[in-house]
């Protein structure tokens, strides 16, 4: 059975990381993704975090399922180039700073000249208007902007960051979304459209009603550490063996559970546990019945435990244990993809399951430049072409 979006065609012009990440979903999926890169710039994912043998692995995953080109964007012989390869394309996918393409005479007027039916996805830290838009943006500027790091941290400590690309990963799920209702414009209309989508924005989206709050009532998220305001206990505990648990209760059964199994029935009895507010009022009381059980157990004991009580309960993984993890392994969560340079090559598999059409990763992110001349040389380019516009720089 063919893959959902076999037959679509998407050329990513995007580095660091949304962009790429984005392009890499639609892949997932069977489009057909040409990943264009500088010929003398590699994307810089290719050389971010560690490498095996000088091939850098943050790049498998990220260029997973795309065939890779190298074009100059800024000599005119490779925009031109550029826009023979859009002329029958059905997605772009670029991160320039704005203007960087209009620049180059190879705006969204002069491409959809070219080709009409083009979605042109954009995606910048600002977008494509205001006083930002000409800044350099990246996710840790959305990541601070968007209101995550002022809410994120311990009470009395600064604002807290992720350690890896938060907004990015957001933005390209938000991209990918944005991109196939785009195409499905496209089926009713028969036009394409350019998307304008700003890092800062998707993981605003997701978090919560913050500005509907402020706006009603006045009300600022404060940082809360592993807390809540809207229930407790919720935290995460550390058991006798120095491993970690994180226990929700969101539900005031799960609640109740949670207090009866730590042997504290008497607070289920308090006027104040019948609501999530009114415990999340008694955190550290809370904190302290379920805190003063746990340590006094191991964690795999007291997962356990809090299963046969029916009380949420999660042990708090590194990546040793996710590849560890029979539930994962059931879900075929982490997928071994083969590679050309390192053999094999695991990472995560796509992030949902269709039951008639699923996505597949079928390689992972191959060297600089591979099918430059498979590609190019589709376009009607003779060998001495491309050998000539490879000796200018162009490829």
């Amino acid at each position: 059975m063919s893959a959902p979006l076999d037959g679509v065609k998407v050329v990513d012009l995007a580095t660091l990381f949304a962009g790429p990440l984005a392009a890499a979903f639609l892949g997932d999926f069977g489009a057909d993704v040409i990943k264009v890169e500088h010929p003398a710039k590699p994307d810089p994912s290719r050389g971010h975090g560690p490498a095996r043998d000088g091939v850098g692995l943050w790049w498998k995953v990220l260029g997973r399922n795309k065939r890779t080109v190298t074009l100059n964007l800024s000599d005119p012989d490779g925009a031109a180039l550029l826009r023979r390869l859009l002329a029958d394309a059905d997605v772009l996918v670029e991160n320039f700073r704005p203007g960087t393409l209009e620049r180059w005479g190879l705006g969204p007027a002069e491409l959809h000249a070219v080709n009409p039916r083009l979605v042109i996805t954009r995606i910048s830290g600002f977008g494509q208007v205001g006083p930002y838009a000409r800044r350099p943006g990246f996710g840790t500027l959305a990541e601070a902007m968007s209101g995550f790091a002022a809410a994120t941290g311990e009470p009395d400590g600064p604002p807290t960051l992720p350690p890896f690309g938060l907004a990015d990963s957001v933005s390209a799920l938000a991209a990918a979304y944005a991109v196939m209702l785009a195409l499905r414009a496209r089926d009713v209309t028969g036009t394409g459209q350019v998307v304008d989508l700003a890092i800062i924005e998707p993981i605003m989206a997701m978090l919560g009603p913050q500005i509907t709050w402020y706006d009603q009532i006045g009300y600022v998220q404060p940082r809360l550490g592993n807390r809540s305001n809207n229930n407790a206990p919720r935290n995460t505990y550390r058991c006798a063996d120095g491993r970690w648990v994180a226990v929700s209760t969101s539900a005031q059964s799960i609640a109740e559970r949670v207090l009866r199994l730590v042997g504290r029935p008497e607070l289920v009895d308090e006027p104040w546990f019948a609501t999530g507010s009114g415990r999340a009022a008694h955190a550290d009381e809370l904190d302290a019945a379920v805190s003063a059980w746990v340590a006094q157990r191991d964690r795999d004991e007291v997962v356990a435990a809090f299963e046969e009580a029916q009380a949420a309960v999660a042990p708090v993984y590194d990546v040793r244990d996710i590849l560890a993890d029979p539930q994962y392994a059931a879900l075929g969560t982490v997928h071994t993809v083969p590679d050309e340079e390192l053999g094999e090559v695991r990472m995560q598999n796509v992030p949902f399951r269709l039951a008639e059409t699923p996505g597949e990763i079928r390689h992972a992110g191959r060297r600089h430049g591979q099918d430059t001349d498979a590609v190019f040389g589709a376009l009607g380019l003779s060998a001495e072409e491309l050998a000539a516009l490879r000796e200018r720089g162009v490829l």
